[in-house]
């Protein structure tokens, strides 16, 4: 009841979102910031779902495309609507995956399991316009490859998450209790 209440008494939204799976569930995240006050909360995390990257057999090139433009199209929309908000600075939009795709083509039309990947991270306090780790050379039994298309990842998923964590208020020192492998990187 004293959800719905916030929800419903929430300023309404001027930005538009697109009408997609994605830009419905983050429209409904900047409606719960909007109603952050009436709520009684301080931080706030959310997760939102964008499927359909799984292409073994399909038509990769187009499904990647068509998703890619749902992500941008709705991750846009996002920040606009925390800059109309007035918390830009404050939230953090970030992508993640539990893995990337190999580089060769596997014949149906798609690619297999990978292993590095790339992410967005979007928000008015992001130091933006940058890439973080190093852009591998796409080169099969390159430098950068593990077997198979598969390219090493130089940031772990431990360095990204630890990243998170800490502007959740997880002090430096209790980092390996949460992130065990995470001694084993340069930058923790």
């Amino acid at each position: 009841r004293l959800f719905n209440g916030a929800i419903n008494d929430a300023p309404a939204l001027q930005t538009q979102f697109p009408n997609t799976g994605l830009g419905d569930q983050l429209r409904t995240v900047a409606r719960l910031i909007a109603a952050r006050q009436s709520l009684g909360v301080k931080r706030q995390a959310f997760f939102c779902s964008l499927g359909g990257f799984d292409t073994h057999g399909e038509d990769q090139l187009a499904d990647q495309g068509d998703n890619l433009e749902n992500l941008s199209g709705s991750l846009a929309a996002f920040y606009n609507a925390t800059v109309e908000l007035g918390v830009a600075a404050q939230v953090t939009a970030f992508t993640a995956s539990d893995f990337g795709r190999d580089l060769p083509a596997n014949g149906n039309g798609g690619s297999d399991h990978g292993w590095g990947n790339h992410h967005l991270i979007v928000g008015g306090a992001v130091d933006g316009a940058k890439l973080y780790g190093t852009f591998p050379t796409l080169v099969v039994d390159g430098p950068d490859d593990s077997g198979g298309g598969r390219w090493i990842p130089t940031t772990a998923v431990d360095e990204y998450a630890a990243a998170f964590a800490r502007w959740f208020g997880v002090a430096r020192g209790e980092l390996p209790a949460l992130f065990p492998n995470i001694g084993r990187f340069a930058d923790n």
